[in-house]
C-alpha cells in the first residue's frame, strides 16, 4: 500500500476544490465535493500507477505558516 499526501485548496473564482499530489507528476484534479475530490485523486493516483511504480520526484514534508508585518 502507498501513501500520498493532497494539497486541497478551494479556487475562488470557480466555487470548486483543487488537489493536487506535489511529488507526483500529473496527479491533479477538481470537484465540487471534498468527498468527491479524495474520489478523482484516488482514481488519477490509480491511473498514474497502472504504468509502474512513479518516479517520485520531491518528497512532501509539509507547510509553514509565515506572519508579516
Amino acid at each position: 500500500m502507498m501513501f500520498f499526501t493532497a494539497v486541497v485548496e478551494k479556487c475562488p473564482d470557480t466555487g470548486l476544490y483543487v488537489g493536487y499530489v506535489p511529488n507526483l507528476p500529473g496527479a491533479h484534479t477538481q470537484a465540487e465535493t471534498l468527498d468527491e475530490l479524495y474520489h478523482n485523486l484516488h482514481e488519477v493516483i490509480e491511473m498514474l500507477l497502472e504504468d509502474g511504480e512513479p518516479l517520485v520526484e520531491t518528497e512532501f514534508i509539509g507547510t509553514q505558516t509565515i506572519m508579516v508585518g
